[in-house]
């Protein structure tokens, strides 16, 4: 690995975390939904700015992964009475069957459903509003980052995306 990539993958990530994270500290979301929310975005960080080649950080995979999850983990908590672990399971559990199916395998949308689940009454609260904010406006953050950090780069493996659908 060269460190002119480690140096834009530095770049991509601290841009992306930094720019989600101050976005949903002033849309309100408290530290404790923060930390959880970052974590999952920490591994699409990853992807998106250390991998940018990989299938997993390829826009489709970004985008679906992540909505889809998210969808399906507020869909989990609102309608199943089941305990909080089964809850919790099948959250991630159908957000990976669903994200195989419609081909956008994205690893950080399996923790998107879960704090979904897991969240704070405040995450709750949102409802469906949690698939717009905070995750799709996030994504939506994180996909500019890295469109830009890695046409910036002009390195040849940091062409991203690959393909867009």
């Amino acid at each position: 690995m060269s460190i002119s990539n480690v140096f834009w993958s530095w770049i991509g990530s601290f841009l992306g975390i930094y720019s989600i994270t101050a976005f949903n500290q002033a849309i309100g979301l408290d530290t404790l939904d923060l930390f959880f929310l970052v974590g999952s975005f920490g591994a699409s960080a990853v992807l998106l700015y250390a991998a940018p080649q990989v299938d997993f950080a390829q826009p489709r995979n970004l985008l679906g992964g992540q909505v889809f999850s998210a969808i399906i983990g507020v869909t989990i908590y609102k309608y199943l009475a089941f305990d909080f672990a089964t809850l919790s399971a099948l959250a991630v559990s159908i957000s990976i069957v669903v994200m195989h199916l419609t081909k956008t395998l994205h690893p950080p949308g399996g923790a998107t459903a879960l704090i979904a689940v897991i969240g704070s009454s405040k995450i709750h609260e949102l409802g469906y509003m949690y698939v717009l904010f905070p995750i799709l406006s996030s994504t939506i953050l994180m996909l500019i980052i890295a469109l830009i950090i890695n046409k910036l780069s002009k390195l040849d493996n940091r062409k991203y995306p690959r393909y867009w659908i």
